[in-house]
């Protein structure tokens, strides 16, 4: 069958898509049952691994390349990191409170009355607070005594993990100039003003590589990085071209350590948001570094017989709004279709992302059918994810598995026994074809890799 009749429809509001997830088993609010945390989500069974597939992807992508090697550095760090990076004077933010409705505010998220003083956001008093400095960074204590000596901090990025291993990465993987570290790991900032789902937590995943190169030689690769991203995006993840685009720093919204930055921003249904960030970090960070450690981090060229401190290229994204991004751009409602003439929501993934591979369905519960079925499910689960479900009518069952992105369905039927084949759904265009059991497994891993051939729109 074709769906060649049929359109699609992106859901248009973020609370279809949270909705959806918590019905599917994506993403649940975090200690639902005692009322939830604010701005803090669990990854349900599909969830962890859909972003698992989407940390996968990029780590692959990262790091299956001559130039750059992985890292997992600690989440405790010693606290003359953070005075180095800059994050003890400057990660902050400037609070307001209103003392009519009790709201608490960034100064710059605060509107002007038209005598120019600022408003409270929520109930439009000028009876406001002083502005006060607010550190983003979670503190706490290391240690058995809670004193000024044993505070530590939960580090608010990956980055620096990166650059305080810079010299025992070089020297043991023994790399020239240009490599990159890679990393992913989670970082926790105090944010103010969380929200939007996962888009902002306070406790959220960083895929981040810092690519080390001659100075001299950053905007290039700073060129270079900014299309690799860009083509990871869209190529490697599928995401619609037309729901990102490039937007510059300006002069006055660099960070301090930033010669030049560009986001990745991505239309999510509540307006564009930034995805990932790529910043020429120049040669800030090894010298910070270098001085408040008093340790030497500097590279010698062989070539050029000469010493310097590298440039850094960094690309950072958010593992958590990546993921986002995804749910976001292939969650589809389909009109008309060739199958039942009905809306059905696809989630129109890319295999690559898939939570389940596959989708072992048997036609009914004979027990015949369903031994065969188990056992079909069992060879295939050594090589790939895949569901099992026999609950309910065999189009339900479709529908479920389309909701949750399985590029491939397959029905044991009462002919199976007999003729040795079962029958193969494909997810976008739901043709069905017949395949033999000794072909099954062959044939969905040729499809996985060529699903556009048959499966796109």
């Amino acid at each position: 069958m074709s769906a060649s009749g049929s359109h699609f429809l992106s859901y248009d509001s973020l609370s279809d898509v949270v909705a959806l997830c918590k019905s599917r088993g994506f993403i649940f609010q975090s200690s639902e049952i005692y009322g939830g945390l604010a701005s803090c989500w669990d990854y349900g069974p599909l969830g962890s691994l859909l972003k698992r597939n989407v940390k996968e992807s990029w780590w692959q992508a990262m790091t299956r390349r001559l130039d750059v090697v992985g890292l997992d550095a600690s989440i405790l760090m010693h606290p003359k990191t953070w005075e180095a990076s800059g994050h003890l004077e400057g990660f902050t933010d400037p609070l307001v409170d209103c003392k009519s409705c009790k709201t608490r505010f960034r100064e710059d998220h605060a509107p002007k009355s038209d005598s120019g003083k600022m408003e409270c956001p929520s109930c439009g008093s000028e009876d406001l607070t002083d502005t006060r400095n607010f550190n983003l960074m979670f503190k706490t204590h290391m240690g058995p005594v809670q004193d000024g000596g044993s505070e530590v901090f939960l580090r608010p990025e990956t980055a620096q993990g990166i650059f305080v291993n810079f010299e025992n990465v070089r020297q043991s993987t023994r790399k020239k100039l240009p490599f990159g570290i890679a990393q992913i790991g989670k970082s926790f900032r105090n944010e103010i003003t969380p929200g939007n789902f996962i888009f902002r937590t306070r406790e959220f995943e960083q895929m981040e590589m810092q690519y080390f190169v001659s100075p001299g030689e950053d905007e290039k690769f700073f060129d270079y990085w900014k299309s690799q991203r860009m083509s990871f995006l869209t190529k490697t993840l599928g995401l619609s071209k037309d729901k990102l685009k490039f937007s510059e720093h300006g002069p006055t919204e660099l960070a301090h350590y930033a010669k030049a930055a560009f986001d990745v921003e991505f239309e999510f249904p509540f307006g564009w948001g930034e995805l990932e960030g790529i910043h020429n970090r120049s040669d800030f960070d090894l010298k910070q570094h270098q001085e408040f450690s008093g340790k030497k981090l500097v590279y010698f060229d062989e070539e050029k017989k000469e010493k310097y401190t590298p440039y850094v290229i960094e690309t950072a994204v958010g593992a958590d709004r990546l993921t986002l991004a995804v749910l976001c751009d292939a969650m589809v409602k389909e009109m008309d279709t060739a199958e039942d003439k009905e809306i059905r929501n696809v989630f129109k993934v890319s295999p690559k992302l898939s939570p389940y591979k596959a989708a072992i369905l048997p036609l009914s519960k004979k027990p015949h059918l369903l031994e065969q079925s188990h056992q079909i499910f069992n060879e295939l689960s050594l090589g790939m994810s895949v569901d099992y479900d026999e609950a309910g009518s065999i189009g339900k069952r479709y529908r479920r598995q389309d909701e949750v992105g399985t590029p491939f369905c397959v029905t044991v039927d009462f002919d199976t026994e007999t003729d040795h084949k079962v029958t193969v759904r494909h997810r976008d265009n739901m043709s069905q074809q017949r395949v033999s059991l000794e072909r099954l497994e062959d044939f969905i891993k040729e499809g996985l890799e060529s699903y556009d051939e048959f499966g796109g729109e």
